[in-house]
């Protein structure tokens, strides 16, 4: 089982033509996700790797069964696209774009909760279910970092996820499912709201967030465990905790604001709520098996 997407999930790409969209899409493919046709304005009749492509969304759920959708589409077209997305019914949405107008992002999401929709990102990898399906930009040697297990992943950090997964793996543990929300202020979805989601997997029996300096999510966390929202073990670990104190950082989710969002107030946070907080990347995988061992003791 997993999270979001698995191998029965039926794909649309939007985008698809474009030279990232159909690079992607035949890694996807490759991958195991059911991929099933694609969009692109002035481009109906078209084969890209054999899957129709269609001139709006519309015109493709009239034809096929679509569960979740993809966008390769520019960050200036990116509003319109998810909002024909959810218009048309698809109520899971990955938006790979970097650097979606602020004010477009909190529209996307305000319509997506009306909808009842999730979107994850902007600027964000994706999401894959190893051995399952993938719907994002992870890299062609990802075999070698990614495997099926069950630990689930949450992560706001595109150059720390492969590292800090690799360390998961390395430790003896597998993903269930890895969910990048992205790394900029409003993302489509933010982590506490996918924490219902793997509390209800069975499959999933704990969690790792890579986290990073600046905004409330993983302070959100916290208070989801406290809650009783969350009940599943949780490890973090926390990009920016060598950030000078007082220093502008250039990643866009990076913002300190009215004394929250330091890397301390977060590993304070998560620690009181009963989470551990790694050091260093090569310890996430020690806290889990403590963690899991007291579980079981």
């Amino acid at each position: 089982m997993s999270i979001f997407l698995d191998r029965d999930t039926r794909v649309l790409i939007q985008g698809m033509t474009g030279n990232e969209g159909s690079f992607w899409a035949q890694h996807m493919i490759e991958l195991g996700t059911q991929v099933i046709a694609g969009v692109t304005p002035g481009k109906e009749g078209e084969l890209i790797h054999d899957r129709p492509i269609y001139h709006s969304v519309r015109r493709a759920v009239r034809n096929h069964d679509v569960d979740a959708a993809i966008l390769f589409v520019p960050p200036r077209f990116t509003r319109d696209a998810v909002l024909e997305a959810i218009d048309s019914g698809i109520r899971k949405i990955v938006t790979i774009a970097d650097g979606i107008p602020l004010h477009e992002m909190v529209e996307i999401r305000a319509s997506a909760k009306a909808a009842g929709a999730m979107v994850v990102g902007g600027n964000t990898s994706g999401v894959i279910s190893p051995g399952e399906a993938m719907m994002g930009m992870f890299p062609y040697w990802i075999e070698r970092v990614y495997a099926p297990g069950k630990i689930g992943i949450m992560t706001r950090s595109g150059s720390l996820t492969n590292e800090v997964t690799a360390m998961v793996v390395r430790a003896g543990f597998g993903v269930s499912t890895l969910v990048g929300v992205g790394g900029d202020p409003v993302p489509g979805t933010r982590f506490a709201e996918m924490l219902p989601l793997y509390e209800a997997d069975k499959k999933t029996e704990a969690l790792v967030i890579i986290g990073e300096l600046g905004g409330s999510m993983e302070e959100e966390v916290a208070v989801a465990m406290q809650s009783g929202i969350c009940t599943k073990p949780v490890v973090a670990f926390l990009g920016g905790r060598t950030a000078p104190k007082g220093k502008r950082m250039g990643h866009a989710g990076a913002i300190v604001s009215g004394g929250k969002g330091t890397v301390e107030g977060k590993i304070k946070a998560l620690e009181a709520a009963g989470g551990r907080v790694a050091g260093r990347p090569s310890e996430v995988g020690e806290l889990l098996r403590a963690l899991l061992e007291e579980r079981e003791a």
